[in-house]
Order: C-alpha cells, then structure tokens, then sequence
C-alpha cells in the first residue's frame, strides 16, 4: 500500500524557519511509522532525521507527533492510521522542546527536570543484618509499581499545556519518576522530593488537563500519579 508522509523539516544550518517535505512511499499494512520513516532516510532523503534506537518501544528515542498526537514511532501501525484518518500522514517533533533537526529535539531541558526531583533510591540506614537486599511485601511494591514503567520518552511532558505554557515547569514525566521514589517504603528521601515539588515549577503547575495520561506509550496513569503526589503535599500523608 502507498502512503502520504508530510514531514516537518528543519535544519538550523540553512532554513530560517520550518517546512514541509513530502514523500510518497509503499509499505506493508503492518509496517510501523517508523519503518516509513526509514524509507524516507534510506531511499528518497538521506539528509532527513530522525532519533531512534531499539524499534521496540522500549527506550522511548522515536517519540514524535503523529497527526497531532505524540506516539512512538516505532509502535505506531501503518494500517490503524490508514484506517482512522486516511493514507496521510504527518509527522512533526514533540513540542516544547528546542530542535536540533527535522524531527529531532533537544532532551537537556527534559532531563534536566527529571535530575531535579532526585529520581533513585536513598536510604542511608544500616543493611540488613543478614545483608542481604532491603525487602518489602507485594502490596509495598505495587504503591508505586505504575511509576517504573515509565522510559522517558517525554511523550506525556511535551503534550502538557502547562509545559508548553512555561518550559521552567518540572512537567509530568518528573513527577512520576519522583513518585516512584516518594511511595516505595524502602526510601527515606521522600521529604526532600515533595519539598521539591512542592515549589512554584512544582506539582502545582499541573492544571489536570489528561493530555499526558493520553499520550503515555506505557499506559501509565500519569494523572493520577500526579494526583497522589498532590494529595501527599496537602495532607502530608505518604505511606
């Protein structure tokens, strides 16, 4: 089958301002956008680009807007965006974030705000006496179970009005990763983080919107998850 890719395209090198390039390539029903975007690279374009690496959902490089939605790349099939909205499609970088080139964008800002909020595990306690691993029971470990899945595509960050609004906000794939930490029962810098988050680029910035819960390739609930830090902040309740 052939489909319409329209591709936003930028190079800081020579272009003022953004464009459109069009290409017409034939794939499979069920090729992913990817696998399209790669027949642009390899066979019509090579100075076209696009971040990718495993093509398997998991490292969460290929994020990009796909007819005006943030999606991976890679998990994305040819034949359910036929099926849905026709045999074009437009493909744009994730917004909010500065671009490097075509659909690649500067993560730095994105990472700089997950280091932000402490995201791995403190605890400065004694071992175990018998010095093995610090344990703790299923339902300690499903509390926070959702936030893990999480692979920093920044897919929930950029489709966040108030990311958008103000880049100087923490934004959603923040507040899950310190989430993670704040609700497992084995961490003691749970404080700290809510301290963090409770500042004016905070949580509160959060305006419930559901964008990023949408977006979220891993299913993650990340509403809610913002919801329960929230609830933390105002009742100072965690466990």
């Amino acid at each position: 089958m052939k489909v319409h890719l329209k591709i936003k395209r930028f190079n800081p090198e020579k272009d003022s301002k953004s464009w459109w390039g069009e290409y017409d390539v034939n794939v499979d029903p069920t090729d992913r956008v990817l696998d399209a975007l790669h027949l642009v690279k390899w066979y019509q374009d090579g100075t076209f680009n696009v971040r990718r690496s495993c093509a398997h959902g998991v490292c969460g490089s290929d994020a990009v807007r796909i007819n005006g939605q943030n999606r991976l790349a890679c998990k994305v099939l040819i034949q359910d965006i036929v099926k849905n909205d026709g045999d074009t499609i437009t493909v744009e970088p994730i917004l909010g974030l500065p671009v490097i080139k075509d659909l690649i964008v500067d993560m730095e800002p994105f990472f700089d705000h997950y280091k932000s909020v402490m995201p791995y595990f403190v605890n400065d306690e004694a071992l175990p006496a018998d010095g093995r691993e610090r344990l703790q029971n299923i339902a300690d470990r499903e509390r926070y179970d959702q936030g893990t899945k999480c692979i920093l595509c920044a897919c929930c960050t950029t489709s966040c009005p108030s990311f958008w609004l103000n880049d100087d906000y923490v934004g959603p794939a923040a507040v899950v990763q310190a989430h993670r930490f704040i609700f497992d029962s084995r961490d003691r810098a749970a404080e700290e983080r809510l301290k963090i988050l409770n500042e004016q680029m905070g949580v509160w910035r959060c305006r419930t919107a559901f964008n990023c819960t949408n977006a979220c390739p891993r299913e993650i609930p990340v509403t809610q998850l913002i919801g329960e830090v929230k609830k933390a902040l105002a009742t100072g309740e965690i466990r």
